[in-house]
């Protein structure tokens, strides 16, 4: 079968109003991800971010103790029986050369989580809340994750300028001193700026969200063909299973990511110029954030993409809050017509979709869909934007 999944979603706050991720919205509770996921996205697997922390710990024990969340015999647990939620931490670690990364760690069950969330505290300053900085070793972490626990563990958004391996911490993977089965590429990155770098062609490349509000839970997610949507499923996917695997990751053209340019925040602006791009061609003092093309394009040159045999496509998909005259009511009346966003996006026809939002909202609907919407580019932490069609 085929599951759409999103496995980077943080927790803004646990259900007795503490603040777990600080800069997520209020309104990103677990059982609003699980509503929203069931309900108005159409994701059938969710991979929260933020399950180390205690008050997230005590609100999916609640969720089991009222039989809402089932554990999955192969990992995972299942919320009425129909979005699989996967337990997962996000944890900022020291590179080698300086810098600092976040990390991706997933494990099969709560008792699983509730030893890393154990083992993390012994590092981390406040455990409650997400994504803090651990004073452990990358290798200390990844051993125990995958070791004593039998999890997964990989990089989080993995090109961004900010607390990522490439983008601040080292030119080659290698230099990390661990293996990892697969790499998230984040908002601002694709497979084909990726596979610029032949040193991830053994790894899975995956696109989720890093949802910090509702709305942009799915901005970017996976399909995946699972004969069971569990842990243990998953894991074979990302070990090249033939039964279990990854057909396609869907996310945003890459320009419209935060960081795909090269930025000066004294020009405010994106610097237009070739890449690669490092520094503000107006004056040399001025401060640039490096752009995710700009930072693959210094370490691979001039390559070319080689895509392995095994790499599945890379579909850019514009999310529907970012199409033009999609607001909330639209967006509200194409849910009641058509159930969720993925059988939005996917699945109605140019003529549905007009009986609904009219023509020129569904012709944008479309073109969306076809790769006709022309983009400002984005950098510096702004979202790139639709143009028009074209």
């Amino acid at each position: 079968m085929i599951f759409f999944a999103d496995l980077h979603i943080h927790i803004g706050r646990a259900s007795q109003g503490e603040p777990v991720k600080i800069t997520a919205s209020p309104k990103l509770t677990l059982q609003g991800i699980l509503a929203e996921c069931l309900k108005r996205k159409g994701i059938q697997i969710a991979g929260i971010v933020d399950a180390a922390s205690p008050p997230v710990i005590r609100d999916i024990q609640e969720l089991m103790a009222q039989d809402k969340l089932v554990n999955l015999p192969g990992g995972g647990l299942s919320y009425l029986g129909q979005v699989t939620l996967f337990l997962g931490a996000e944890v900022e670690l020291a590179g080698p050369n300086g810098g600092s990364a976040h990390f991706l760690a997933y494990t099969a069950s709560v008792a699983a989580m509730k030893e890393l969330s154990d083992f993390l505290t012994k590092a981390i300053t406040n455990i409650s809340l997400s994504s803090q900085r651990a004073h452990l070793e990358i290798a200390q972490v990844h051993e125990f994750v995958t070791g004593e626990l039998n999890g997964i563990f990989l990089p989080a958004h993995a090109f961004t300028p900010f607390k990522s391996v490439y983008g601040n911490c080292v030119r080659h993977l290698a230099e990390i001193g661990v293996e990892f089965p697969a790499l998230e590429l984040g908002l601002s990155a694709d497979t084909n700026l990726a596979d610029r770098l032949p040193e991830l062609g053994g790894l899975c490349f995956l696109s989720n969200s890093d949802a910090h509000s509702l709305p942009k839970i799915a901005r970017e997610y996976n399909a995946l063909e699972l004969v069971k949507p569990d842990f243990t499923h998953f894991r074979k996917a990302l070990e090249g299973d033939s039964d279990n695997r990854l057909l396609a990751n869907y996310g945003l053209d890459p320009r419209l990511g935060k960081y795909h340019r090269t930025y000066c925040l004294d020009c405010d602006s994106v610097v237009a110029a070739k890449p690669p791009v490092d520094h503000c061609h107006r004056a040399a003092n001025h401060r640039v954030v490096v752009g995710v093309l700009d930072r693959i394009t210094i370490i691979a040159g001039a390559k070319e993409p080689i895509h392995p045999p095994c790499r599945p496509p890379y579909i850019h998909q514009v999310p529907l809050e970012f199409i033009p005259g999609v607001g909330p009511k639209t967006l509200g009346r194409l849910l009641s017509a058509f159930g969720t966003e993925m059988d939005i996006i996917h699945g109605t026809s140019l003529a549905e979709l007009a009986e609904v939002v009219g023509s020129q909202v569904a012709e944008s609907i479309v073109a969306a869909r076809e790769g006709r919407l022309g983009i400002s580019v984005g950098g510096g932490g702004h979202y790139g934007r639709i143009q028009s069609s074209r």
